[in-house]
């Protein structure tokens, strides 16, 4: 009884832990707006959510294959060219990283990748020091006007 108990509490400090981590981040780390393109909304195993490929405008790509690092710039996500970072598909002076990000989504939500032609799908980031952004909330862009989308 007593190991399963240190062992709960091992968990929990660990949840908690990463919890923390990642408020902490959304409060600190820069934050911005992304296109997305949305693909294979669910997977038994980890549950509901849709997964989201970054499709962000690039600075400095000469090549179609490269390595990208994500910034802010007023309220949207820019990837610039580097020689380390993120691979990335750059195609139409975009960039689309090889590596999806993942949005978690109630059971009870629509899936939100399934919007209305004309509607392009955003997500609110947080941009870490180093790997992919965090998604935080979805939008859609509706006639040039982003309207974040209420999926509680």
């Amino acid at each position: 009884m007593r190991r399963g108990l240190i062992v709960a509490a091992a968990h929990m400090v660990l949840v908690l832990s990463v919890a923390g981590k990642l408020v902490y981040d959304r409060s600190t780390l820069p934050r911005g707006w992304v296109q997305i393109e949305p693909y294979d909304p669910e997977l038994p195993v980890r549950g509901r959510y849709v997964r989201l490929k970054v499709n962000a405008p690039v600075r400095g790509a000469t090549r179609p294959r490269g390595h990208v690092a994500f910034t802010v710039e007023d309220g949207h996500v820019i990837a610039v060219a580097t020689d380390r970072g993120i691979p990335a598909e750059i195609r139409n002076e975009r960039a689309i990283p090889y590596f999806p990000i993942a949005y978690f989504i109630p059971e009870h939500v629509p899936d939100p990748s399934a919007h209305p032609a004309g509607d392009e799908l955003w997500a609110e980031v947080t941009i870490p020091k180093r790997g992919l952004p965090r998604p935080i909330r979805l939008g859609v862009r509706r006639n040039g006007k982003l309207i974040p989308l209420d999926l509680e």
